[in-house]
């Protein structure tokens, strides 16, 4: 059959469930109270997450969980999104591999994350909250979550990493419009911000304070009424994203296709866990399965070079202790352009099955990922955000292995956002003044548990 350039499912088609991989895995680590070195319980959870996401954060049981009829209504406002054939990078790389690209970018927000913010949003309006807090690194779930805070009634407080708000005005401009709040982090606002700003007065912040500050505000609310959502990471997340895997695994089914490499840039997991979902519970249950890589900056390598161990989620140790491939919470990585990247941990749920040999990884240094995604944009049109030019850049990486091998391998990878608000971080490569900000082994073992 003839391959068209876009493939679409049809609005009844639909994924009616997030798939829960950790229901797949025989043992995966819980979250602990660091006070008491015990597996954290559904109401210690609830006093940070609203109720029903602690509830699917602690689920190990159940496979499918149902999404709620508002947030599938609330999805098709966006989805389904496009599995696109990469015809011309196919031509261009001289490959016999086929290429496929699930492009997450056609909604306001830019990328995948509007798929767990209407979800999360919605939990907490169904709870009877009034207003929630978060992080946001490039900005892009913050604006996600700003949407969905309009679309269902719920205020946003956003603590937004110092570095991304200052490259990304325009990020925040559009959270603004959709009646955000939004701060630089670290702040004056909370005791977690004036602390690291002490510590490090010219710091331009980390994904890690910024979840300090936002867990902070929301345990603030004398009133009971705010609770903290957060964009990626943990297991709760990363289930939303599943209707990602979801759907390219229809989509190819639809075309009469296997994928032989799913490749998704990593920073927290979430994109990556949800492109990756279905092929996982693959492996998971006997079968052959993908071959799955994980892509991160080498300025933030917190698979390649990070340690599997229990460590903090943030910066200032006030969240549940996750065990995870880390770089240790007090690191704070150079201000590299992938704002969404540039966190010190890994999804608990990847780093089990990364630890398992099921998964992959290598990371990259910002000037390559740059010239990767230029040439992407020349070719396909589309101005890929910084963290999703790491795929692209592993993608034409495995397309040329395929070249070298004679192999016609079919190669899937998450275009989960748009480069259009990034154009500093362009201009900064193409006018020839990026540098590439890697630590060495001694700041990182400054960092490591001993």
């Amino acid at each position: 059959m003839t391959v068209p350039y876009k493939t679409y499912l049809t609005e009844k088609e639909l994924p009616k469930q997030w798939l829960n991989i950790k229901a797949f895995m025989s043992d995966v680590p819980p979250l602990v109270d660091p006070a008491t070195k015990k597996p954290c319980t559904l109401a210690e959870l609830s006093e940070v997450f609203c109720t029903a996401l602690a509830e699917q954060e602690l689920n190990v049981t159940d496979k499918y969980i149902p999404i709620p009829p508002e947030v599938s209504d609330f999805y098709k406002l966006y989805r389904p999104s496009p599995l696109v054939r990469a015809y011309g990078v196919e031509k261009a790389l001289g490959t016999p591999a086929k290429i496929y690209y699930k492009f997450e970018g056609n909604n306001t927000s830019g990328s995948h994350k509007l798929n767990s913010a209407a979800a999360q949003i919605y939990y907490a309006k169904a709870q009877g909250l009034d207003a929630v807090t978060t992080e946001t690194g490039a900005g892009q779930w913050g604006t996600a979550l700003a949407m969905a805070g309009a679309y269902f009634g719920i205020k946003v407080k956003v603590f937004m990493v110092k570095a991304s708000y200052d490259q990304k005005p325009f990020r925040r401009n559009v959270m603004a419009v959709y009646g955000a709040d939004v701060s630089p982090s670290p702040s004056e606002l909370t005791a977690a911000g004036r602390k690291i700003l002490q510590a490090h007065p010219n710091t331009l912040g980390s994904l890690g304070c910024a979840i300090s500050e936002a867990v902070e505000t929301a345990r603030a609310d004398a009133s009971g009424k705010t609770r903290y959502v957060l964009g990626s990471v943990l297991d709760q997340v990363v289930l939303h994203q599943t209707i990602i895997g979801q759907e390219v695994k229809a989509a190819l089914d639809k075309l009469g296709e296997t994928a032989d490499i799913v490749i998704g840039c990593a920073g927290g997991g979430s994109n990556l866990g949800g492109l990756a979902a279905p092929f996982f519970a693959e492996k998971l249950t006997g079968g052959k399965g993908a071959r799955i890589i994980a892509v991160e900056p080498s300025s933030c390598p917190s698979l390649t070079r990070g340690q599997y161990r229990y460590d903090f989620c943030d910066t200032a140790k006030t969240t549940p202790l996750a065990k995870m491939y880390t770089l240790g919470c007090d690191f704070i990585p150079s201000a590299s352009h992938a704002g969404g990247l540039r966190y010190h941990g890994m999804s608990p749920v990847l780093s089990k099955l990364y630890a398992d040999g099921l998964m992959e990884a290598r990371s990259y240094r910002q000037t390559e990922v740059f010239a990767a995604a230029v040439k992407f944009a020349r070719i396909e049109g589309t101005l890929p955000a910084p963290e999703s030019a790491h795929a692209i850049k592993a993608a034409f990486d495995a397309a040329e292995e395929c070249k070298r091998s004679g192999e016609a391998k079919t190669i899937v990878f998450g275009l989960t956002g748009t480069g259009y608000f990034d154009m500093k971080a362009y201009d900064s490569f193409l006018s020839g003044g990026m540098t590439d900000g890697e630590p060495t082994d001694a700041e990182l073992g400054a960092h490591r548990q001993k």
